[in-house]
């Protein structure tokens, strides 16, 4: 499984991708919007980090528009992909993109139907949004095995790129069931590394070694 990093913090990829912990990036208005930085000048910084893909969003509604804003976005770097909403005009956005041979992300999905159409749309991932769908009452999960499921039995190439992760959790559930890839907050990210046991094991180690006296160095 990959992991994306979800933000626009220029200091948490940097970090991140020193420990080779991060294939990716993915942004959106409202972490652009955070960073306070321009679009293209950050978008451009978080490329020249990562090796692998950065997505960033069209804001337009209508097809040609959003097609417009990818080709200009897919001019900052070679591993752009270019995140369009799941509508029917996100949709004939991704095809005209895709088939011009660039990344699209396909972002905003809630339903397994709506899946099925990225695929056919060529879409390069897809983007289920877990907490959302977890913060109504419905099982991200639930969507996540669904998607697998259908992508399998008919042998799609769109990748599952799972979203709105909200803790570790979702993250290894996402490892099992099998989604490609998934991006979280670095804070998230982080959390990976806790566990309790680790933190009194430590504790215990290093108070036996203080009685020994010794030192390594």
């Amino acid at each position: 499984m990959k992991f994306f990093a979800d933000t626009a913090e220029i200091d948490d990829i940097a970090e991140l991708a020193e420990l080779g912990l991060v294939d990716g990036v993915t942004t959106n208005p409202s972490l652009i919007l955070k960073s306070g930085r321009d679009i293209l000048e950050v978008t451009r910084e978080i490329c020249a980090l990562v090796d692998g893909p950065v997505s960033a969003e069209v804001v337009s509604t209508d097809a040609q528009g959003m097609i417009d804003e990818g080709r200009k976005l897919a001019e900052i770097a070679d591993n752009i992909a270019i995140k369009v909403p799941l509508t029917w005009d996100g949709l004939k956005a991704c095809k005209t993109l895709t088939t011009e041979g660039r990344m699209v992300n396909v972002t905003l999905c809630f339903s397994a139907n709506q899946a099925l159409l990225a695929a056919k749309a060529g879409a390069t991932f897809v983007s289920p949004f877990i907490g959302r769908l977890d913060d109504i009452n419905l099982d991200g999960l639930d969507l996540i095995a669904d998607i697998r499921t259908i992508y399998d039995n008919y042998g799609f190439e769109t990748r599952i790129l799972a979203a709105s992760i909200r803790s570790v959790n979702h993250i290894s559930e996402c490892a099992r069931i099998g989604a490609d890839v998934a991006t979280a907050p670095p804070s998230v990210l982080r959390k990976m590394v806790e566990h309790p046991l680790t933190d009194k094991g430590l504790a215990a180690f290093l108070k036996d070694w203080e009685k020994t006296g010794q030192k390594i160095l």
